[in-house]
């Protein structure tokens, strides 16, 4: 019988080494988890607030550029035409390169992400 009093104990020691080893495992994927949340929330909120910035001088610099482009040129509409213009090939470009942008985004988050 000692045989299998020892099998027996060998066996229970087995179940709750792996019954830690699964709770550490979930504990660590949970940290994980929130790690990776807490970096994305982050991030976000920074590029909100600088994205915003970004976009309220970039309104206030494109009003400036128009009145000082309608006063060189005497007409504020043509002004408008060309500031406009101006985002325009802006915009073109930046879609143009898209696939780039999101080469460099998917390489910059996967190593953050993966490590």
């Amino acid at each position: 019988m000692s045989v299998f009093e020892s099998l027996n104990q060998t066996s229970d020691r087995a179940i709750d080494v792996g019954e830690q080893y699964y709770k550490k495992t979930q504990e660590y994927y949970k940290l994980k988890v929130f790690q990776q949340l807490v970096m994305v929330m982050g991030r976000f909120c920074k590029i909100a607030f600088i994205g915003g910035l970004f976009f309220i001088s970039l309104i206030i610099m494109a009003v400036a550029g128009i009145l000082a482009l309608g006063r060189l040129m005497e007409n504020t509409i043509l002004a408008c035409l060309v500031i406009g213009l101006v985002f325009l090939i802006l915009g073109s470009l930046i879609y143009r390169f898209r696939t780039k942008i999101d080469g460099f985004i998917v390489r910059k988050l996967s190593k953050d992400f993966f490590e």
